[in-house]
C-alpha cells in the first residue's frame, strides 16, 4: 500500500510540489539501482600485488601489544567474499586525522558487524599502528580492523596518496580467485570530475543525506574532530 504523509489544510501548491518531488525521488531511486547493477556487472578486474600491511590487536585496551604483518590476500576471511577497503586520510602529509574520514569511520564502527555478514571490511591509513590504535581508543572504535600501509605502495597505486604523501579518501573493493590471486574490482574517489570537489562518495555516509532532507541542506558545514 502506498503511504504518504497528509496533514490538515495543506495548500494545493504545496501538495503539487510534494508530488513532483516524490516522482523525482522515484526516478532517482531507479537510476541509482541501474548504476548499482552496472557496477555489479563490471568484468573481472586486474590482478594486484599482495600488499603488506601492519596491524595491532583489535582490542582497544591492548596497549603496547606487538604489531604484526598481514597481506591483502589474508584479509579475505572466506572464499567468494569481497573485501571492502576504506582509505583513511591520516599519515605522512596528513599529520592529523581527517575530520571527514573520522566522521565516516564513526559510522562504519556502528555498522561493521552488519557488513561482516556479507563482506570483509577494513580501514587502511598511512599512519603508524600506534597512532591508529590511539585514534581508535579516542573514538571508541571497537568493531573495526585498522591497518597501517607501512612502506607499501598500496595507497599510491590505488590513487589515495600522491608522490608527496598528500592523502585522499577512497573506497576500494577487491575479490580473490580460487588460486589466491587478488583482483581490483572497483574504486571511487570524492573528486569524480573537475566540477565534483568532494561529493563522489557521499552515499557512504548518512550524515550528508540526512542534512539534504532539511530546508538548509548541507550548506558549507564540515565536521570537526571535536564539538
Amino acid at each position: 500500500m502506498l503511504r504518504q504523509t497528509r496533514l490538515p489544510d495543506e495548500p494545493a501548491d504545496y501538495l503539487a510540489a510534494r508530488e513532483e518531488l516524490r516522482l523525482a525521488e522515484i526516478e532517482l531511486m531507479h537510476h541509482r539501482e541501474r548504476v548499482a547493477a552496472q557496477r555489479r556487472a563490471l568484468p573481472q578486474g586486474p590482478a594486484v600485488d599482495d600488499y603488506v600491511f601492519i596491524e595491532g590487536p583489535a582490542d582497544l585496551d591492548a596497549g603496547d601489544s606487538p604489531v604484526r604483518e598481514t597481506t591483502l590476500g589474508k584479509l579475505f576471511t572466506a572464499p567468494d567474499r569481497p573485501l571492502i577497503v576504506y582509505h583513511f586520510m591520516y599519515g605522512k602529509s596528513q599529520t592529523e586525522p581527517c575530520p571527514m574520514c573520522t566522521l565516516w569511520t564513526d559510522g562504519y564502527n556502528g555498522i561493521a558487524h552488519h557488513i561482516a555478514r556479507n563482506a570483509d571490511f577494513v580501514i587502511a591509513a598511512a599512519a603508524d599502528p600506534p597512532a591508529l590504535r590511539q585514534l581508535a581508543r579516542d573514538r571508541g572504535w571497537s568493531r573495526l580492523r585498522l591497518l597501517s600501509c607501512g612502506d607499501s605502495t598500496f595507497k599510491y597505486d590505488l590513487g589515495s596518496e600522491d608522490k608527496d604523501g598528500e592523502q585522499d579518501s577512497t573506497i576500494s573493493v577487491f575479490t580473490r580467485d580460487g588460486d589466491g590471486t587478488v583482483r581490483h574490482r572497483y574504486s571511487a574517489h570524492p573528486r569524480m570530475a573537475e566540477d565534483i570537489k568532494e561529493r563522489g562518495i557521499d552515499l557512504l555516509s548518512p550524515v550528508w543525506n540526512l542534512l539534504d532532507l532539511t530546508p538548509g541542506g548541507r550548506d558549507d558545514w564540515y565536521p570537526r574532530l571535536d564539538y
